[in-house]
């Protein structure tokens, strides 16, 4: 463990670029760090392409973006298994993560924990990043979404409950965890590849709306 504890290892954000993968023009999964503080806010709802960090925004609005999805989150120890895995360096920022994390079990995380980074900013856990075309494109890996999946560490979107500004180096903190055992890689789990798992999600409250819905639906006799 780094002797800073759990921390923010990098803010990243995204620099728009053409997305071959997806029928729509531009893709903002290229994130790169940056310096300085960056400004987090709530996006409001999904639909306009807004996300929680100031400079930062999605393409594909249908599907990212919003109050649900306003910040994503990858453990640096996840990157580096990666690295191995797939023979390649792995910058903070390549797999479209806004906050790259030392220390911290991201997929061990449960929904509706809450995270103070930094002096003023609290984010709420709030489902698994599912992978996509633009992923596998931009990491030039034929399979990689069922190779992902497979792992079983997709990472963690969050919302953002107090805004504030945030920096690589922040301290990260937990300081509200839920009486449950709905973890970030079990949500995953349970609406990819193991849908037996899907009554066991409901327990967690602060599931978006929309995944509630699809476990009630999936899960009706």
């Amino acid at each position: 463990m780094d002797a800073r504890g759990t921390y923010v290892l990098s803010v990243n954000i995204g620099r728009p670029r053409p997305n071959p993968w997806k029928g729509i023009s531009a893709t903002g999964i290229d994130k790169r760090p940056v310096d300085g503080p960056v400004a987090v806010t709530a996006p409001g709802p999904k639909g306009t392409g807004a996300v929680g960090l100031a400079g930062d925004r999605v393409y594909d609005v249908k599907h990212h973006g919003g109050t649900d999805q306003a910040v994503y989150a990858y453990a640096r120890e996840d990157l580096d298994g990666w690295e191995a895995e797939l023979g390649r360096p792995l910058a903070d920022g390549v797999f479209g993560e806004n906050l790259t994390t030392l220390g911290v079990d991201v997929n061990g995380a449960l929904i509706g924990e809450r995270w103070r980074i930094g002096p003023d900013v609290v984010l709420e856990v709030s489902c698994a990043r599912i992978p996509c075309g633009t992923f596998q494109g931009w990491l030039e890996r034929d399979g990689w979404i069922k190779r992902f999946t497979r792992a079983a560490l997709p990472g963690a979107y969050l919302r953002v409950i107090e805004p504030g500004e945030i920096r690589s180096g922040d301290r990260l903190e937990i300081v509200h965890r839920p009486a449950h055992e709905v973890t970030v890689a079990l949500e995953f789990r349970a609406t990819t590849l193991e849908p037996e798992l899907l009554p066991r999600l409901l327990a967690a409250d602060a599931l978006p709306d929309e995944t509630k819905e699809t476990v009630r639906r999936r899960t009706a006799p």
